[in-house]
């Protein structure tokens, strides 16, 4: 019969010592080979004991493999032998174990003067005693490889789930820019059609007050050329073409001027250009006072893209960082409110089942504390809060149990205030301006807003109208 611990290095699936064996992240232990083959031609990977699914390749252990080195290596040396070792002194059969020299010896060096009140024990009841000992102390070895293999496997999807929060932060980012850009294209080409516009209108009045100038230069030449030629004729003629030639020479054509606002508007094109630009960007970018963590997301909350609603969705495979609460359909702001006054309305629609208010940070607590969060709550960190379930509106804390809202009309979109220098939280219902609850309170360690719901109709922090003031 296989010892226990040949049996925890042993392969479930070839019943043989680990070749190359892998750990998954449940922490069952396979040979590679095995696994692989028993993977071939499935469609989903799974662990072949437990079942469980598994989303990343195992990594090799090297120390269950030095393990079953070491069993391989003490099973060869302590197999029984063609011959029984003998001492080196005497020539004798080695068939005892010395407990003070720890050493292997003869019955006549049992009775030498070396081993004098000694304490002896037979070969195998001491190699059976230290094998079980051995056997005990790598019990806890086990265990702790079994820790570190999880641990490890924790680290490597944590690393992936790093890796894509990283390209899907730069795909949104180049989008933003795209969208920045192609604004700022439009807006170049809307600024340099309007100039193209008013020089072809300025230069084309300039052609006509020319072309009106030039008509006027050509009447005048000739009125000259004919003068002068009058000039020269005979007195008789002369004395009959004066009165009409005089009355010709009066007739002079008035200089047409250019008057204000011929030339090109410079300051209306290019004064305070980029001032201008970004006061037309408000209608394109948009600002929320409170942001969504996805870091503090429960493995059932889908976040939108810009982190500005949260709903339930399909659960999800999330690192265990210290941030997140794993068994709660929550997501805190991803600020830390320390002083000042803070506000931030929330739309909550048709949703029939939500918080909302700001809690004090505290740490995640352990696996067994999550378990036991509902018992827990209200004893490990100070919340202020008001809800809606089952109907009904309510306004709660960490020290104060609950009162029922008065609530006419079904609440859509509500204000939180919170304001450290009067140390109030207000709660307000934005389509009738009424407030709903207000908590006085100090908050010495901050606040940070939070939203709970586990329907799938999102909640939604709105934008804020910003302006540019001059």
């Amino acid at each position: 019969m296989a010892s226990r611990l040949e049996q925890d290095l042993t392969c479930s699936i070839c019943h043989e010592l680990f070749r190359d064996p892998v750990v998954l992240i449940c922490s069952h232990s396979f040979c590679k080979v095995c696994l692989e083959n028993w993977w071939k031609d499935k469609p989903l990977k799974t662990c072949p004991v437990c079942k469980s699914k598994i989303s990343m390749n195992p990594p090799l252990s090297l120390t269950l493999k030095n393990l079953v080195e070491t069993f391989t290596e003490e099973r060869r040396q302590t197999s029984p032998s063609p011959a029984q070792p003998e001492c080196s002194l005497h020539s004798e059969k080695l068939r005892l174990f010395c407990e003070d020299h720890q050493d292997l010896i003869c019955l006549v060096c049992r009775d030498s003067r070396t081993h004098k009140d000694h304490s002896f024990r037979p070969i195998e009841e001491a190699a059976q005693e230290q094998r079980e000992q051995l056997r005990r102390d790598l019990t806890p070895l086990q265990e702790n490889l079994k820790v570190l293999a999880r641990s490890r496997a924790q680290l490597e999807f944590s690393e992936a789930h790093i890796t894509a929060q990283a390209r899907r932060a730069q795909t949104q980012i180049r989008a933003q820019f795209e969208k920045l850009h192609q604004f700022l294209r439009e807006e170049e080409e809307s600024r340099m059609k309007a100039l193209r516009e008013e020089e072809e209108q300025k230069t084309q009045r300039m052609k006509d007050m020319m072309a009106a100038v030039s008509r006027d230069m050509e009447a005048v030449s000739q009125s000259v050329s004919e003068t002068e030629e009058l000039l020269r004729a005979a007195d008789a003629s002369f004395l009959l073409q004066y009165k009409t030639a005089a009355k010709s020479l009066q007739q002079r054509p008035l200089v047409e001027e250019m008057g204000p606002g011929a030339l090109i508007d410079q300051a209306k094109h290019l004064g305070n250009l980029g001032f201008n630009i970004w006061r037309n960007m408000q209608s394109l970018v948009q600002f929320y006072p409170v942001l969504l963590d996805p870091n503090t997301a429960g493995p059932h909350m889908i976040l939108s893209e810009d982190l500005s609603s949260v709903r339930r969705g399909e659960k999800q495979e999330f690192p265990q960082n210290p941030e997140r609460r794993v068994n709660y359909y929550n997501v805190f702001g991803s600020e830390r409110f320390v002083s000042g006054t803070h506000s931030w309305d929330v739309e909550v629609g048709e949703n029939e089942d939500w918080f909302m208010g700001v809690r004090e940070f505290v740490q995640r607590r352990d696996d067994t504390e999550e378990r036991l969060w509902f018992i827990k709550l209200f004893n490990r960190e100070r919340r202020w809060f008001i809800r809606f379930f089952d109907g009904y509106y309510s306004a709660r804390s960490h020290s104060f149990f609950g009162t029922r809202l008065s609530v006419k009309k079904k609440l859509q979109r509500v204000r939180v205030k919170l304001d450290f220098d009067t140390k109030t939280l207000t709660f307000t219902d934005l389509n009738t301006n009424t407030d709903l609850h207000t908590f006085t309170e100090s908050f010495p360690e901050g606040l940070t807003p939070y939203l709970v719901t586990s329907k799938d109709v999102p909640l939604k922090i709105l934008p804020r109208n910003i302006s540019v003031t001059e």
